[in-house]
């Protein structure tokens, strides 16, 4: 398109030129105005770069002069060096911000021309679904900066399908994203490459699915470990391996055998369909040791083993690697034991017979006092500290018990404990004393208890039904006091009557104030026989 000039009276458009020749007192010359193609500010001009300085680039947009594009509008980026932006020789677009400052030069603006075509890809992309392409160009707090022409804002939670731990390796990476949130008027644009990467794996999903069976090992990698298992990327939808399927040991966390990122070998157990979820086993791919045990070992083998766990009612013994059996408390030492921390520590080797498999199970049953010439853990450390072997301290008072009462004070022991020696009859009396001791004393505490029970029932206090132990000790001999003297009258009033009566009739008279005395109530309509 070419631009009309309006011709001074001295100058004339030369017919079929098309403005581009004029003659002026009859000379022809170029009409140079006509070559300028019209633009206002605002306005996105194209142009050829043909001067790179080191704060600015010169741009020829086919006007009378170069247009200027500073270096800081050459980019989105912050501090960039103009040679790093544009080369001698490209055609770049540039966004005309004023046509003649106060130099007279023209400044355009690369950064806000494509910052405006950008603008435009965005919305069309928003409006379709379509998704972007952009370079990150900042690593920010919560996420990443992304180049499209504006800066895109990428939430390090929709960098991609689980939370990247490192965003630095994303730096000045090209990546594909979709917009999810878009505003014109704050320049503010939201994006997510997870969206991408979910609709991308979407139909991988459904293919896998349908080609996984139950029985079939697979290779995956690592893709997140939590407190109850570890989830495998089966290249395109995760597994879950739970942590009782990851060894045939036990293991306290994953994290003990699994990083995030290992490449694993996986037999998957169980597919729900619906739900779109697949259960795994790690362990399954790997020798089960058991079986090792029912090929290799029979009840009566003695073989090494390393204690790993003590617990209340015995010690848990390592035979093979994930195979453990169960030291009873019972069958830790020949003499008594209170605690089997007494005996053996975690982490103490030691020599076990074997007194039981239970194949189907899965159990082992062990003994270490059953081993002869054994050295127990205990021992070696109660040696190593000076102290007496366990049980010896048992064996001495044995030992004073049987006629030695010169030890007992070494022991620690009451002479007490040996009153009785050499006369079984002073024993038994001096336990029987100590037992009939015991009973009046939960005898006394139950009664308490009682009193209380029946004071609370008549709606009293319990404090006015207290008593002093003088008051306790005196009722008892004050109710029998009574007795007796009601069972006195009765029998004097039946004498009474017994010389007047006949003999029968004074026998059952006699008869009822026994009864009472001893604490029955006659029925209210006993006759007396004839």
């Amino acid at each position: 398109m070419t631009q009309t000039i309006t011709p001074t009276p001295e100058a004339k458009i030369v017919e079929g030129s098309d403005g581009l020749l004029l003659e002026i007192d009859g000379h022809i010359v170029p009409n140079y105005d006509a070559t300028f193609s019209p633009f206002e500010e605002g306005d996105v001009v194209s142009g050829r770069v043909v001067r790179i300085d080191n704060d600015e680039v010169l741009v020829d947009i086919g006007y009378k002069s170069e247009g200027v594009i500073p270096s800081n509008e050459l980019s989105i980026r912050k501090n960039v060096d103009p040679h790093d932006e544009v080369e001698l020789g490209e055609e770049v677009d540039a966004l005309v911000l004023t046509k003649e400052d106060q130099d007279g030069r023209l400044i355009v603006s690369k950064k806000r021309a494509r910052f405006e075509k950008a603008w435009r890809n965005i919305e069309a992309a928003a409006e379709s679904g379509q998704p972007v392409t952009g370079t990150v160009i900042e690593v920010v707090k919560g996420g990443l900066i992304v180049d499209l022409g504006v800066r895109g804002f990428l939430p390090a939670s929709l960098v991609d399908i689980r939370r990247v731990p490192n965003l630095d390796e994303y730096m000045g990476q090209p990546i594909e994203c979709k917009v999810i949130e878009l505003n014109r008027s704050r320049n503010n644009v939201v994006l997510s490459r997870r969206a991408v990467l979910e609709e991308e794996r979407k139909e991988q999903r459904q293919e896998i699915l349908d080609r996984l069976q139950p029985g079939l090992v697979v290779e995956g990698v690592i893709s997140n470990i939590v407190d109850f298992g570890a989830f495998v990327d089966l290249n395109g939808i995760d597994g879950l391996i739970h942590i009782s399927e990851l060894s045939w040991s036990h293991v306290n966390h994953p994290s003990e055998i699994l990083n995030i990122g290992d490449t694993v070998q996986v037999k998957v157990l169980d597919i729900d369909r619906d739900r779109q979820r697949i259960s795994l086993g790690l362990k399954q791919t790997q020798e089960d040791p058991w079986q090792r045990v029912v090929d290799t070992y029979n009840v009566g083998d003695e073989l090494e083993g390393t204690v790993t766990k003590v617990v209340t009612f015995g010690a848990f013994v390592e035979i093979l690697d994930g195979v453990e059996g169960l030291v009873h408390i019972s069958e830790l030492a020949a003499h008594h034991v209170e605690n089997p921390r007494e005996v053996v520590q975690p982490g103490d080797v030691v020599r076990v017979k074997i007194l039981e498999i239970d194949s189907e199970r899965r159990r082992l049953s062990l003994s270490i006092k059953r081993v002869e010439g054994q050295i127990l853990p205990s021992e070696v450390r109660a040696r190593e500290a000076g102290l007496p072997l366990p049980g010896e301290a048992a064996a001495a008072a044995a030992a004073a018990g049987a006629g030695d009462l010169d030890n007992v004070a070494d022991l620690g022991l009451s002479e007490d404990v040996f009153a009785g020696e050499g006369d079984p009859d002073a024993a038994t009396a001096v336990a029987d004393t100590a037992i009939e001791a015991d009973v009046a004393d939960a005898e006394a505490d139950v009664a308490d208890v009682e009193a209380e029970a029946a004071v609370e029932e008549a709606g009293l206090p319990v404090e006015a039904a207290d008593t002093t132990e003088a008051d306790a000790d005196e009722a008892p001999v004050a109710e029998a006091a009574a007795d007796e003297s009601v069972a006195e009258t009765e029998a004097a009033e039946a004498e009474a009557e017994a010389e007047v009566d006949e003999a029968p009739v004074a026998e059952a008279a006699t008869d009822e104030p026994v009864a009472d005395a001893e604490g029955e109530e006659p029925a209210a309509d006993a006759e007396p026989e004839a």
